[in-house]
């Protein structure tokens, strides 16, 4: 014990002479920190004095350019304003606009230049000196659109484009977005169809024009627009509105268009409510334009690829984004987390409730596109089955990481490209949040016998208020307290431990209470096999452990899978395949034949310049997800859960 004593006291005496001599150094530099500059005005709820007038030129298709005129009036006697770009963006759930692409920035007033600088902590933000008797001022910039996707993503083609205001403008900091007026305007190319939600539509030649509307408003409705276009009224104030690439993309069949039709039908049936005055799908079938699924309160942002729709059976697998776009106007943007809503984009978001925004979105999103028929309940099943692998094989990282943890990642990560997805996670709280939610459906159900479900929560809890479509916050205890309203269970702690706790068994239950069970075969399911075929790649993420490219370069490696224990990760390509030149089928081919042997499989790879051949230990053959009924020939919970509710 002595002993003891003694090493701490001298571990103490070496902790305190070690950091004096750090302090007497005398040949050390030991600067101070230096205050920082006056923080951006906070937002308060007042309203902007003056309409700021927002004008575009869009018609700039060659360079993908939009040039911005925007006027901002101002108070008698003001000397300097700050200007902001939007930083932090609804449904990003991130400080994520792309400010760099703000470019050939001018201020001025009655014509002329004025002084500007840029803060230097936030730096999305212009300091403007204004010249005595100012009442306005006029700034004038370029939004740059990418011309390649290794840009960032492409808002602007021969053939279509997609303009978020938000991109596009800046507002005056120290005001809640909904207390400033915009006044839009925009000029598109010649004889282009253009569709939003915003109202007031009037036009003149290829100049457009809508009623004034709040900050707030005007960046939640996005514009697509493009030369090849068709809108189809979908009921209840729905309408989808398509551009594509060509005209014969947008020949949908009635039967099929009709999916969307009952799609309106059921989730208005579902919710009981609606939190729009109309709605706009804004849907682009192309493979130039760059992807995107972005819900908003009377729209949303899609892109399906270009054969979504005359291919319809084929690219089935491709169809979910528009049913998941569609629940977030109830789920996401009028009930929002309470750290997630912020009166301006300058506010950081806090995003710990991301499991209900996303995960129930996920989950009905699945629900809702077979209910209605927009995918087949065969292709759910297989999205299901695509998730039950996921955490119950493919990703370890569940054992240090909850998944409450996962709903910083759009700060974090910002959906860059992970060396190790498997081990780091991701934004797990969509799909295993709509795990999560199926056995709470499950629970509901079996509880009260099938007379309730999840159906009766999320007409509780997100079908309030009809008509409301501003936004209605909840916390953590709110969304217990109306599974409570539901059915009497210890939701708290099944919820905590399921979200806010790592290394938990496989979020499985609930399809097992629904009547199907995991079960592995040697055939990809057709979610799986579409994706696959349309992509060129080989997913052996369940087998060898990897995901590979057209060209044999590896996407993904599962850690502690087989090809990682090989020395195969991310980058390396793939060669030749025990001596054949290496496809996919090769590939799948030397998978199924290892298996009857115990011979390794010897892959010939390129790392950087170096050709090396390596063996794969593994012999258990091709393994893929898929669900399973447990009911063989009798309906059961999945089976009722997937049925349409309406005619």
């Amino acid at each position: 014990m002595l002993k003891h004593i003694a090493l701490a006291t001298s571990l103490s005496v070496l902790a305190l002479s070690t950091a004096a001599v750090a302090q007497d150094d005398p040949t050390r530099s030991k600067p101070m920190a230096p205050a920082l500059p006056a923080p951006v005005p906070v937002a308060k709820d007042v309203p902007y004095a003056g309409t700021i007038g927002l004008n575009i030129d869009a018609t700039d298709l060659d360079r993908g350019l939009y040039h911005v005129t925007e006027t901002i009036p101002v108070a008698a006697g003001t000397g300097e304003i700050v200007l902001l770009e939007p930083s932090w963006l609804p449904g990003h759930h991130s400080p994520s606009n792309p400010v760099a692409l703000f470019s050939d920035i001018h201020f001025q007033v009655d014509g002329k230049d004025v002084p500007w600088v840029r803060d230097t902590v936030s730096v999305n933000a212009f300091h403007i000196k204004l010249p005595a008797g100012a009442t306005a001022v006029t700034a004038k910039f370029v939004h740059t659109s990418p011309l390649t996707s290794r840009e960032g993503r492409i808002t602007m083609t021969q053939e279509m484009l997609n303009l978020q205001w938000d991109k596009m403008s800046m507002y005056p900091a120290g005001y809640y977005t909904r207390g400033i007026t915009f006044k839009p305007t925009v000029k598109f190319p010649t004889g282009w169809t253009v569709y939003t939600a915003l109202d007031g539509f009037a036009r003149t030649g290829d100049t457009v024009t809508w009623s004034p509307i709040d900050y707030e408003r005007l960046v939640d409705s996005p514009i697509f627009a493009g030369k090849y276009a068709k809108s189809f009224d979908l009921g209840h104030g729905v309408k989808m509105n398509a551009v594509a690439d060509e005209a014969k993309d947008l020949e949908i069949s009635p039967e099929n268009m009709q999916k969307y039709r009952n799609l309106s039908n059921e989730a208005v049936s579902l919710f009981g409510a609606r939190h729009f005055d109309h709605y706009d799908f804004l849907l682009g079938l192309t493979d130039e334009m760059g992807g995107i699924g972005l819900e908003h309160h009377r729209s949303s942002e899609n892109q399906m690829e270009p054969k979504a729709w005359v291919d319809w059976d084929k690219m089935d697998w491709d169809h979910n984004v528009i049913a998941h776009e569609f629940t977030h106007s109830w789920d996401g943007k009028f009930r929002r987390g309470f750290d997630l809503w912020t009166p301006d984009y300058q506010q950081p978001m806090q995003d710990s409730l991301l499991w209900v925004y996303e995960g129930q979105t996920q989950f009905w999103g699945y629900i809702l596109a077979a209910r209605s028929g927009v995918q087949s309940k065969q292709t759910v099943l297989d999205m299901w089955a695509s998730a039950a692998a996921l955490y119950s094989e493919g990703e370890p990282g569940r054992e240090w990481r909850s998944v409450v943890d996962t709903t910083n990642d759009p700060i974090i990560a910002q959906r860059a490209p992970h060396p190790y997805r498997s081990l780091e996670r991701s934004e797990d709280y969509y799909v295993e949040g709509a795990l999560t939610w199926l056995e709470a459906d499950q629970i509901i159900r079996a509880g009260t016998k099938g007379k309730k479900g999840l159906d009766d929560f999320a007409k509780a809890f997100f079908g309030v208020r009809d008509g409301d479509w501003g936004e209605l916050t909840y916390n953590f205890d709110d969304v217990v307290k109306t599974l409570n309203g539901v059915y009497a269970y210890d939701w708290a702690t099944f919820l905590h431990n399921h979200i806010y706790e790592p290394n938990q068994p496989a979020p499985i239950k609930g399809i097992e209470m629904a009547g199907y069970k995991l079960v592995w075969k040697d055939k990809p399911n057709s979610y799986q096999k579409g994706a696959n075929d349309y992509r060129h790649s080989t997913d052996l993420t369940y087998s060898l452990g990897m995901a590979v490219g057209k060209d044999g370069t590896i996407s993904s490696a599962l850690w502690n899978g087989p090809a990682f224990k090989a020395g195969l990760v991310n980058g390396v390509q793939i060669i030749a395949v025990n001596g054949k030149a290496y496809s996919g089928d090769v590939l799948e081919d030397a998978v199924t034949a290892a298996k009857s042997g115990s011979t390794p499989i010897q892959l010939l790879i390129k790392r950087e310049d170096a050709y090396t051949t390596v063996p794969v230990a593994y012999y258990g053959g091709l393994r893929y997800p898929w669900l399973e009924s447990t009911t063989p020939g009798k309906e059961n919970g999945f089976d009722r859960l997937l049925a349409a509710r309406t005619k």
